[in-house]
Parts: structure tokens; sequence; C-alpha cells
């Protein structure tokens, strides 16, 4: 009947968006109204009822937003987010973080079980800048046509999804081509846990996004693009057992299990990677000392830096860079040209891993206050580049 209530409707904030830049108004659930109170105030019409809007529509019931639909304060409480003060030891592991969220470079641990691997990797959002208004709007009307719920603030989205997920479900489709994980992650970190546990197929779905920023879903009746520019971040074991050269536990693998294990990666994928950064099992009773662990705010300074650095000389990210930007604001001096080409020859370095590498260089240096890539830069990015045997 025309008493029953309306429900919450996926896509709004996209419809909602629409609306206010062609001056018309948009009725909608009550339910989907903070999610548009954000964004497009003036065009937003609050629903309870079929009943409520006939009496809208026929003038009898003028509607307006009360104060209960105002939306929620979005601004970042750090205090009540996850902490680097939390990790100990691990300080090249957590220099390794640092370069990663100011230049927004993908990055892989690899290491026995149990030595923080996945508590790192959960502290990188803590690091990273809030999203800018434009951000903010482009993510939450990605979570809008997925029908996840809504939620305001500024940090930056973490996805982890199971190394059981589908391909669906990690780019997206399904009949109503929904977005996945890469575009829920989109302007946040895609965070993979046990990489080589994903099938190979579904891993090997990510070189378009990566390489692209966005994915197309195309389907009978529909073919769909969903932005998916997001930081890639994962972790593995170094062989099935974990335990491939830990001084504190035998391993069980033979070294073909070994190789096969760490071939389920795909070259092409881990050529996508800017940083490889192996996380050795702390010393018996390392927990145990008092330490004084920088925190996040304090290194959240240093990236803001950095980005604002990259913002005003390139107007992206060191990691967006296309070729072109590379020559104009990456030149190498002749040490480093002679360093890279001698690199190249020792460890077989595509085209593509000298760009990331230079592009690492560029971020060091960034955080060093340095106009210029040095030598130091570009030999600290070369010690990230190869994967730990």
């Amino acid at each position: 009947g025309l008493t029953s209530e309306v429900r919450r409707i996926d896509a709004s904030l996209p419809a909602a968006i629409q609306c206010e830049n062609t001056g018309r108004k948009l009725v909608l659930p009550k339910s989907n109204a903070i999610e548009i109170f954000e964004f497009a105030p003036d065009t937003l019409i609050p629903v309870q009822s079929l009943s409520e809007t006939v009496a809208y529509l026929q003038g009898q019931q003028p509607l307006t937003l009360t104060p209960d639909l105002a939306a929620p304060s979005r601004d970042l409480d750090c205090d009540q987010q996850p902490d680097f003060s939390d990790i100990t030891g691990q300080h090249a592991a957590r220099r390794a973080l640092e370069i990663a969220a100011a230049g927004n470079h993908n990055l892989l641990f690899s290491g026995p079980p149990g030595t923080g691997k996945t508590l790192m990797a959960s502290r990188l959002p803590s690091i990273l800048p809030p999203l800018n208004r434009e951000e903010l709007l482009e993510t939450s009307s990605i979570y809008s046509v997925s029908g996840d719920s809504f939620h305001y603030h500024q940090q930056r989205p973490f996805r982890a999804p199971h190394h059981t997920a589908s391909a669906v479900a990690l780019v997206g489709g399904g009949s109503q081509a929904r977005p996945g994980e890469v575009s829920l992650a989109h302007g946040g970190v895609l965070f993979l846990d046990e990489l080589p546990e994903y099938p190979r197929k579904v891993l090997d779905v990510l070189r378009e996004p990566l390489e692209a920023g966005e994915i197309t879903i195309a389907r009978a009746n529909m073919k769909v693009r969903y932005p998916a520019r997001f930081q890639l971040i994962a972790a593995m074991n170094p062989c099935p057992c974990g335990y491939h050269k830990d001084p504190l536990h035998e391993c069980r693998c033979t070294p073909d299990q070994v190789v096969r294990y760490r071939n389920r990666v795909s070259g092409p994928l881990l050529d996508r990677i800017d940083l490889f950064v192996h996380v050795p099992r702390l010393p018996p009773g390392s927990l145990q000392q008092t330490q004084d662990n920088e925190k996040s705010a304090s290194i959240r300074q240093r990236v803001l830096a950095a980005r604002e650095q990259q913002q005003q000389r390139s107007g992206c990210c060191n990691a967006l860079l296309s070729v072109s930007a590379l020559r104009d604001h990456c030149s190498l001096d002749a040490a480093c040209s002679d360093l890279l080409v001698k690199a190249e020859a020792r460890l077989g370095l595509s085209p593509r891993a000298q760009h990331r590498i230079v592009k690492v260089s560029r971020t060091i240096a960034d955080l060093d206050h340095s106009e210029r890539i040095q030598l130091k830069h570009l030999s600290e990015a070369l010690t990230y580049r190869q994967l730990p045997a």
C-alpha cells in the first residue's frame, strides 16, 4: 500500500550528483539521506513511505531535511586508528612502507609467518594523506553503486580480500556488473595476504587495473567502466611451509616445491611491484624490550610533505609518472645512469622495472628534500628491487 516504507536504493549518490548538475530534484528514502547530504543536499527530497511521496508530488506535504539527517563528522581521528608505534623492530620494513606511502608505490613483503607482515600493512592507511573532497566523492560513489554500507571518513579505503576470492569478487562483475575489490580500494590500499595462495588466473586480472587505473566489465547487455587506482600491498611466505631459511624452524619443502610456490605469482605481476622487502624474524626477547617507536602522526607529516612536492612538480604521485614525465622530472646524472646500467645487466631489469626504480629513487629524494636524484637515493631504491631468495 501507499504507507509501505521505502527501502534504501543502491547507486543513489551518482544519481544525486547527476540531478544536481542538471538542476533536478531526487526523491529518495531517508536511509539514503546521509550519503547524499554531504555532496548534493539541495537536490535531496527524503521520504519515509510511498504515502509521503504521493503527498509531496500533489503539493500536500512539503518535505525538508531534518537535523537528524545531517551527515556525521568525517574528520580523521588518528588516535582511534591502528598506529605505527604498535610495530616493534622491523626498521627496514617500516622505512619501505614510508617510501611506499610517500610515492604511492606498490610493495611486497616476504618472510616467515608471524613476523608482522599483516600488522605493518594494516598500519599503512594511518600514514597516507586523507582523501580530498573529489577523491571522497569518487570513492563514495563506488560504494553507493556496490550497495555496501556507507561510512564517512577521510581515511583511504583498505581492502583485504581472502585468498579464496574469485576473479569476479576481485575485479567486479556478476549479472549486475557490480564493482569488485579493486574498485572498492580505489584511492586507497588493496592488501593481498598469502599472495601465492590466490589462483594465478585471479592474480593476472590485476595487471589491467594496475596499469590503467580502471577496470572494464563487459556483459551481454551492458559495458561498465569503474575506476580502480589503488596501491597494491602484498605479503607472502618464502615457501609452502613458510620457514625457508628461517633460523628457528626447519623447512620441510624441497627446492622444487619452493620454486613452484614462488612461480604461482607471474613475472608480469611482479614487474608491476616497486618495492620487495624481506621481513625477518625478530631476535628472541625483542617484544619484551621497551621501545619508543615513532607514531604514525610524525611519519604522516613527512609523507604529506613529500606528496606536496610531487604535486607541485608534476601534478601527481611519483608512482603515476608517465615516461615523458620521468624524463622531465627524474633525470639522472652520469654516476646514477652508470649504476642503473650495471644493475640492468646484473638483475636483468625490464624497461618497466627500470622506470619503477627511478620513480622510487625520486620518492626517496623527496623524503630527503633533495631537488635531484642522488647516487644514495638510487642505491637505496635498488636494494628494494630483488625478491628475497
